[in-house]
């Protein structure tokens, strides 16, 4: 239960987070005089500013804590965080400090959103020769700002770099609170964070099924017209490009979109599982000592 509240209240810090980020590019609330926009006023003040959304997720974060160290000792709930090759455990029993919930609170939360970040940097690189990107797509660019507009390479890797650079920068705190033991060295650190990376990679799968799964669909139904299905059936088109070469297509069945869907599952779902249990079973790891 814990866990789905969890979830759910990242998610509306999401939320509060992508609200903070649109503030700035509401035009009623730039008033530039140069533009139409610019000339025109609400009917009522603005309520809301942009830092309430920033204030509104601080809070959220702090007294979400609070709850947790409240309620989870009385559930035996630990939180954890999932890095796929290791998992990090907040015990909230046993004389752990408030420090520990407060601090799964907010790397809970920076989880999440560099998990949404990298969704919408591998739409972006699906889309990258969309001469003419439709509205959805552009506000896939807006919330990447400069990352959308470098180089393929760096794009892919810079994900890998803030995820390493983060854990590089929280380690000293999780060594004080007890979840993580201390490494002989900042070589062995930056390549733990480089291996935390790849939970980010690992959780790309869903998205893939997810856009291939919906494409597959209003394919062969007819759902009406929707900018959002315009959308993911242009992502989705853009990221089946290397398989369209194969010829799958007979008559008016698309294979190419199946053979994408089990592809995903093959090397994304079935592969790491096997490596995994495989490490698990000889007793290695790939997380850095």
């Amino acid at each position: 239960m814990f866990d789905a509240i969890d979830f759910i209240l990242n998610v509306a810090g999401l939320l509060l987070w992508l609200n903070w980020r649109s503030a700035r590019l509401d035009p009623f609330t730039r008033g530039i005089p140069a533009t139409l926009a610019g000339t025109v006023r609400r009917a009522e003040p603005m309520r809301l500013k942009r830092w309430h959304f920033l204030a509104a997720l601080v809070i959220l974060l702090f007294f979400r804590a609070l709850l947790y160290n409240a309620l989870g000792p009385a559930a035996e709930w630990t939180p954890r965080l999932n890095l796929v090759v290791v998992q990090l455990a907040f015990p909230v029993i046993r004389g752990h400090t408030f420090l520990s919930i407060l601090s799964f609170s907010v790397l809970s939360f920076l989880q999440l959103l560099l998990v949404f970040y990298l969704w919408l940097l591998i739409i972006a690189v699906a889309n990258r020769r969309e001469t003419s990107p439709d509205p959805l797509h552009k506000l896939v660019l807006v919330q990447l700002g400069g990352l959308a507009r470098l180089p393929l390479t760096a794009q892919l890797l810079v994900p890998v770099f803030v995820v390493a650079g983060l854990w590089m920068a929280f380690h000293p705190l999780l060594v004080y609170i007890g979840v993580t033991p201390h490494v002989r060295s900042n070589g062995v650190l930056f390549a733990q964070g480089c291996v935390a990376s790849l939970m980010l990679y690992w959780t790309v799968k869903y998205l893939l099924v997810a856009l291939l799964a919906v494409h597959l669909v209003i394919t062969y139904v007819y759902l009406g017209a929707n900018p959002v299905w315009e959308f993911i059936n242009t992502t989705s088109k853009n990221m089946l490009t290397p398989l369209r070469n194969l010829g799958l297509r007979f008559g008016r069945i698309d294979f190419a979109v199946i053979l994408g869907i089990i592809l995903v599952i093959l090397l994304l779902f079935i592969l790491p599982d096997w490596i995994l249990r495989v490490l698990d079973r000889t007793g290695r790891t790939i997380w850095p000592q």
